[in-house]
């Protein structure tokens, strides 16, 4: 197939207060970036964002192509902090880059946090976009504009609310990713399913050799896109996309970030089903299938911590209502529940419970 028979990227607009934006879906989608920005009226001058892994795979080759400078941060969530931001208005004032300029945030979640942040903040705010290149950063990062960084006492502690003035998905890019990240974002469309759309629930949908994924990963975008425009700010319907997060920063921050995103959310579903259950809400049978579709994927459903670790840590959760903590639970799949009433001693039975 040359080129041109390629399809053009379907197109999915997502309202926001700030303007609407775009989420690009398909095998141009990178390819046309040039394209996209004069679309979209970004003439100003371009900076591409991307980690010390991603750059020579990636970075390199799209900032030639669109005639723009490459910035390249180190790899992990350890370096989601101020003083990278910090680094990254450097170079941004270094490179010349006006009020006009736009910021292009090639990678996973930490990337497109860094550089979102670092976009909003600059300067008053400059343009942003993102070109994700993990599946997590596809179905959910990439899209709802919440950008931030990490603080020792926990996770996205400083952020702001920053839209991109579009997204650029290519499917393409995902046989490229190790095992390791396609089971991460596998988490995140496992989570929409269980808030959104029972047939996501499916452990076939998530095999590499899927042939029809592209349109498992368009339904997911579209369950983040209609929470977001329902409740852009996060301030009613939207807190369900939480669900499983509770426990997964939690899990993230007592591990000291060596687990991963998805890994954590992919337990953190398991954990968020059982407490569901020993709080009254579903039958033992949901909880049972969560932790069987999880495990069969591939992701983490034990860990060894100390839950009265982990339960410290959901202290510093930005999600948190003064002292109460906040959880997202499940009467059923596609009924999601947000409850500040849960006792503190179920939360450890059942970190307890799924301790190895």
């Amino acid at each position: 197939m040359t080129f041109n028979e390629i399809p053009a990227p379907e197109r999915i607009d997502v309202g926001s207060p700030e303007g609407s934006y775009a989420i690009y879906i398909g095998e141009k989608a990178l390819r046309t970036l040039d394209v996209l920005l004069r679309l979209h009226g970004l003439s100003g001058k371009a900076v591409i964002v991307t980690n010390n892994t991603l750059a020579p795979l990636y970075g390199q080759m799209l900032a030639e192509l669109l005639g723009v400078s490459l910035i390249s941060v180190p790899d992990g969530e350890q370096y989601k902090t101020l003083e990278t931001v910090r680094t990254l208005y450097d170079r941004l004032l270094e490179l010349g880059v006006d009020r006009h300029g736009v910021v292009i945030a090639l990678g996973g979640g930490v990337i497109g946090d860094l550089a979102g942040f670092a976009a909003a903040t600059y300067l008053r705010g400059i343009a942003f976009v993102q070109a994700p290149t993990s599946l997590l950063a596809m179905v959910d990062a990439s899209i709802g504009g919440k950008v931030g960084v990490d603080l020792p006492q926990g996770k996205n502690l400083v952020g702001a609310f920053k839209q991109p003035v579009f997204v650029a998905v290519d499917p393409t890019l995902l046989p490229t990713l190790p095992d390791s990240e396609w089971i991460c974002g596998a988490a995140e469309i496992v989570k929409a399913g269980l808030l959104r759309d029972e047939s996501l629930l499916d452990a076939d949908l998530y095999r590499r050799d899927n042939k029809a994924f592209t349109e498992v990963l368009r339904r997911a975008i579209q369950i983040k896109v209609d929470y977001v425009q329902r409740d852009p700010y996060e301030q009613d319907i939207r807190a369900e996309l939480n669900l499983g997060h509770t426990f997964a920063h939690a899990v993230e921050k007592v591990s000291g970030y060596t687990w991963r995103h998805g890994e954590a959310v992919g337990f953190g579903l398991v954990a968020a089903a059982r407490l569901s259950h020993a709080v009254g809400l579903c039958d033992a049978a949901l909880p049972e299938r969560v932790e069987g579709l999880v495990g069969a994927i591939g992701l983490p459903t034990r860990c060894s911590f100390e839950p009265s670790a982990v339960r410290a840590a959901m202290r510093t959760d930005k999600k948190r209502h003064g002292e109460t903590m906040r959880f997202v639970l499940l009467r059923g799949v596609a009924q999601p529940e947000i409850r500040d009433d849960v006792p503190a001693q179920a939360v450890l039975d059942v970190l307890e419970s799924l301790r190895n």
